[in-house]
Formats: structure tokens, C-alpha cells, sequence
């Protein structure tokens, strides 16, 4: 170890009184006991230095770290770990934290496979092999080194450069596992933090070798980008390096503006960037940011120009609903994201659509039932999709938009009370209007009740049974 350099650090003061601070002292003892060197590394001493608190935590073991996981559990009394016995990694859940352990190892690839041939290793040997530099932090857990901040690949000079860097030359950090790609771009957008240019280089190089991954963990690192803050940071960066024409070529075929005469129509990817970003202030969901993200899919192909009108994308949502079945397949999104997803986009017109028209309760009406239990994450995604470089026409369309729920309230409120029953009851109306059970009992009683909804009268036995009395000649 002489040749690691250790840095006392502080930060795991203000830490201490945390479930987590207990864990690393319970397992830094054990380590000891098994006379173990053991160490946190990787993302979780990266969100400490950021002052960010995370449920997971790697450990590195000089040792068999999967006996040592085994071990753990024993001591700690909770369940058996989940071993992976080729890579010489275990997992085991403690206290709403996920702990995953691994023996210190060196990696190399094969060309055509990002699952790596293992063999034990140094810790400077595991750092090496982590994607960032910002990745390759390690903490000693120990007693001899409890809390000392190890950095020997100048992780914590990158991460106050706010700087993504491989540890390694970075095309054959990108060659050996292309979905470190995705994580660059994806740890770009939510820690805020710039690729150096070389990477950035090899980013763009190497793209075409994500085709060896697994669609699935693509798929994840991709939704995990758009939980970022600002979810067009990453978004861009993969349109630049090309990476986007490979992972979502439908998303990329959104760029690009076209003008005839005086008409020209915005750009499609540069106003979805826009849309997700908005609906990033509004919501955590990651569903309804990818549907931010896909919503005007397929303008590319109903792009159409009218002399009358200029640029037109008539039935784009309909088109992309319908693009969305094969989308969702292709990306592995579950069945439940599918579905509400293709929902939202069928629909993300029809609320706009109706702030420009003379809305009817039974138009609104509609739109309620049709998006059912999506109502909310409709609404929100089309706030969200109000976007324009005049501030004027934001502000009027965000009024008429305001207008819109107002009104989908007041339709809400009256079904509501339509399905209250009337004070008084249908055996009383036989009783009063003297006729036998039948529809005019029906017809009479919705009479009695819509008197109620338009405030004619209150809600109360005695004045609807007045009401009644005066009304019933209309209808003997």
C-alpha cells in the first residue's frame, strides 16, 4: 500500500450520526476481525465529497470478498447474500441499504463481449479498472485507517474541475465496456460535470460498439439521464457524439429546421429539449419525462406545407401513439410504461385543442374519461409543452391553459355531485305525485337534482321537498 497516497478527510464527521456511518464502523470491525483490508469505494465516496447520501455502497475486499459478504450477514444476523461466484462479487440488503461487495480484481475483454476475465488484483489494480476518475475514490474502513480518503488517480482534483475522465487511455476504457458511454453522458447530466475533451472524443469514436450491449442496460442508463436535472444536458451530448442516432435514431430525426418563403418551422429536437426540461421542474416521474421526450415522434413523418398555412403535422399524435408500440418493444419498457406512455402522447393535443375552441362541459367530459387515471400526467405534460421565444404568446397560452383546469374542475365537482342521491328519495315522489314506479319517477327526481346543481335550491330535504311540490303539475 505504500504506494497509494492517503489523505486524512473530515467529511465522514458530519456523516456519523447516520445508519450509514454505523454500517461502514460495523463492517470495518468485522473486516478486522477476518484481518481483511477493506474499503468504500467508487459512488458512494464521490456523493459523500458532493454532499449527497445514497442507499448504495461498494466495497472492495483484499480477500474473498464473497466469503467475507457470507461472514457479514452471519454477524449482522439478516439474510443470506446473493453471490455472483464468476465475477467474486456478493450483495446483500442491511437496514435500507444495499451493500455489494468485491474482491479486489484486474479485468481484461474480449472484442466482442463486455463481460470481462477476472483475475485477483491490488486495490490500485480495482480503481484502475472503473469507468471516471471521480468513480475511483476509495475510503479505508479499517480500524488502522478508518476514514482515510484514498486518491490515487486525482479523482478529487477532477471532481473539483467538475471534470468526467476515464483513469485509463479512454477508447479502450470505451472499448472494453461501451456502456460505460452511456454512463459518461448519463453521470454528465446529473452531476452537472463536463467530459474532457479526449474522452469526449472516444465517446463519439466508440459509440458504434454499444451494439455488443444488452438493450436493457442501455435502456437503464438512459431513463436514468432523464432523471437528471436537466435532462437536455445529456441529451444534447448524445446527439453531438452521435451516440443518440444509435441508441434512439427516432429521437435524432427530430433535428432540423426547413424554410419555404417566409415559413419555417421550429426545431423539433431543440423544442423537445425544451418540453423535458420543463417537465423536469414539474415532476420526478420517469415516465411521463420520456413521454416529454417522444411526443411529437413523429412530426418527422406528417411534416407537411400548406401555401394556407405554412407547416403543418396533422395526426402526429395519432402517428406517434402508433410508433410507440414498436418504440416500447425495441427500448424493453414494461408493459405498464408502455401503455401510459402511447396514452399521454394520443392525447397531449386534445387538451390544447381545447383552450382554442368554445369548450362544452361534454367536450371536457371526454377528455376526462379518455385519459382517466393519466388526467394529471396529461395536464402536466402539456403545461410543459407550452413553449415559445415570444413571452407574450407564453403568457396568453399558459392563461387559456389555467382556464382549461379551471373548467375541467368545475366539471369534476358537477359529476361529483350528480352522483349524490336527492334528498328526496323516489318512494316520496310516488308518494307526493301520487303514480306508480316508472320513468316519470326518474325523470322527476333528475329535475329535482339538477335544481340542486344549478343552485336554484339548497340541498336540503325540506326545500327540495317544497321544490317538488311546486314543479310536479309539469310533469302529472
Amino acid at each position: 500500500m505504500s504506494a497509494i497516497s492517503k489523505h486524512k478527510h473530515t467529511f465522514l464527521k458530519k456523516y456519523e450520526n447516520s445508519p450509514g456511518f454505523s454500517i461502514l464502523r460495523q463492517l470495518g470491525r468485522i473486516a478486522d476481525e477476518r484481518q481483511l483490508p477493506l474499503y468504500a469505494v467508487g459512488g458512494f465516496v464521490r456523493d459523500l465529497l458532493l454532499n449527497k447520501q445514497v442507499k448504495d455502497i461498494d466495497f472492495t475486499v483484499l480477500g474473498d470478498a464473497v466469503d467475507f459478504a457470507k461472514h457479514c450477514s452471519r454477524e449482522l444476523r439478516i439474510s443470506r447474500p446473493v453471490v455472483f461466484e464468476r465475477f467474486g462479487t456478493a450483495m446483500i440488503e442491511h437496514q435500507d441499504f444495499h451493500l455489494e461487495f468485491v474482491s479486489a480484481r484486474a479485468e481484461s475483454y474480449s472484442e466482442h463481449s463486455r463481460k470481462p476475465d477476472v483475475v485477483p488484483g491490488s486495490l490500485l489494480d480495482d480503481l484502475k479498472r472503473r469507468d471516471f476518475t471521480v468513480n475511483t475514490l476509495a475510503l479505508g474502513l479499517n480500524q488502522e485507517n478508518f476514514g482515510e480518503l484514498i486518491d490515487e488517480l486525482h479523482g478529487r482534483k477532477d471532481m473539483k474541475a467538475k471534470l468526467l475522465r476515464t483513469p485509463l487511455e479512454p477508447e479502450q476504457t470505451f472499448s472494453d465496456d461501451p456502456l460505460r458511454i452511456m454512463r459518461a453522458l448519463r453521470f454528465a447530466a446529473q452531476l452537472e460535470f463536463s467530459i474532457e475533451p479526449q474522452t469526449l472524443e472516444a465517446v463519439a469514436k466508440m459509440a458504434p460498439r454499444l451494439e455488443i450491449v444488452s438493450q436493457e442496460r442501455i435502456t437503464d442508463e438512459f431513463m436514468k439521464l432523464l432523471s437528471a436535472k436537466t435532462p437536455s444536458t445529456g441529451l444534447r451530448l448524445m446527439y453531438v457524439t452521435g451516440v443518440l442516432e444509435i441508441v434512439f435514431p427516432e429521437v435524432c430525426a427530430l433535428a432540423g429546421v426547413e424554410q419555404i418563403g417566409p415559413h419555417h418551422h421550429k426545431d423539433v429536437f431543440e423544442h423537445t429539449l425544451q418540453v423535458v426540461d420543463q417537465i423536469a421542474k414539474l415532476t420526478d416521474d420517469p415516465e411521463l419525462r420520456f413521454a416529454a421526450l417522444v411526443h411529437d415522434i413523429a412530426k418527422p413523418k406528417t411534416k407537411r406545407f400548406s401555401g394556407d398555412q405554412g407547416w403543418t403535422f396533422h395526426g402526429h399524435e395519432d402517428l406517434g401513439a402508433r410508433m410507440l408500440k414498436t418504440i416500447s418493444r425495441k427500448l424493453r419498457l414494461s408493459e405498464k410504461t408502455a401503455k401510459k406512455v402511447t396514452k399521454l402522447v394520443a392525447l397531449h393535443m386534445r387538451p390544447i385543442n381545447l383552450t382554442r375552441e368554445d369548450v362544452t362541459d361534454s367536450g371536457v367530459r371526454r377528455l376526462i374519461v379518455d385519459a382517466g387515471e393519466d388526467l394529471e400526467a396529461l395536464m402536466t405534460l402539456c403545461r410543459a409543452d407550452i413553449t415559445s421565444a415570444n413571452p407574450k404568446k407564453v403568457k396568453r397560452y399558459l392563461a387559456q391553459f389555467e382556464e382549461l383546469l379551471e373548467r375541467i374542475s368545475e366539471v369534476n365537482e358537477k359529476d361529483r355531485l350528480r352522483a349524490f342521491q336527492s334528498p328526496v328519495r323516489g318512494e316520496e315522489i310516488m308518494e307526493v305525485c301520487n303514480i306508480q314506479p316508472g320513468p316519470l319517477v326518474g325523470k322527476i327526481k333528475t329535475a329535482l337534482e339538477d335544481a340542486i346543481l344549478e343552485g336554484r335550491i339548497p340541498n336540503e330535504h325540506d326545500a327540495v321537498l317544497g321544490y317538488l311540490h311546486e314543479i310536479k303539475h309539469q310533469y302529472l
